[in-house]
């Protein structure tokens, strides 16, 4: 089965998670992966070459990158005709109660908004690497983590993903939406 996975990344967790989904699929022995920066899609890409699609962006500010929404927009109808799953990165998504598509309000809204329905979801906590932030931003999330009692100084890189989680996001997709046999 071949599956393109499909990533919008600012300073890299959510391209991390998106390699490590292909790892795991492609030791699952039968799916071949293309691991996709939307940023930087091939000019023949086509959603017609793969049998399925996960799909994976983060959230900067409450938003999603343009690159992943105008994406979804313009491939909706493709999409809900195939197996897909999507997951969000986040730093909301390391607080317990917010780290499932329901309960992460940004994720929540996008999949009320979208027409785009995917088979699966989930909500995975990024990571916060101050060094490679712009001033404007590395004072914001620190003032956003401060009050989320957060890890705030200025050279701390702190990876909130449960990669256990991610392992689970595959085998959830492998067994429910791929309803791959045992």
């Amino acid at each position: 089965m071949k599956i393109a996975i499909l990533y919008a990344s600012r300073e890299g967790q959510t391209a991390s998670i998106a390699a490590r989904i292909t790892e795991l699929f492609e030791a699952a022995g039968h799916y071949q992966c293309d691991c996709l920066d939307l940023e930087h899609l091939p000019e023949d890409f086509s959603l017609d070459h793969y049998q399925t699609v996960v799909m994976g962006c983060s959230i900067h500010y409450g938003h999603f990158a343009p690159v992943f929404r105008h994406f979804v927009a313009a491939h909706t109808e493709r999409l809900n005709a195939m197996p897909t799953a999507f997951f969000s990165v986040s730093l909301v998504a390391r607080k317990p109660g917010k780290d499932t598509p329901e309960t992460n309000v940004y994720t929540r809204k996008f999949l009320e908004k979208t027409a785009w329905q995917p088979s699966y979801c989930a909500a995975f906590a990024g990571a916060v690497k101050y060094d490679l932030y712009r001033w404007w931003d590395r004072l914001m999330v620190q003032l956003i983590m401060a009050m989320g009692k957060g890890e705030t100084g200025r050279h701390a890189h702190v990876e909130y993903t449960d990669w256990d989680a991610v392992a689970r996001f595959v085998q959830q997709v492998r067994t429910d939406v791929l309803q791959e046999r045992s």
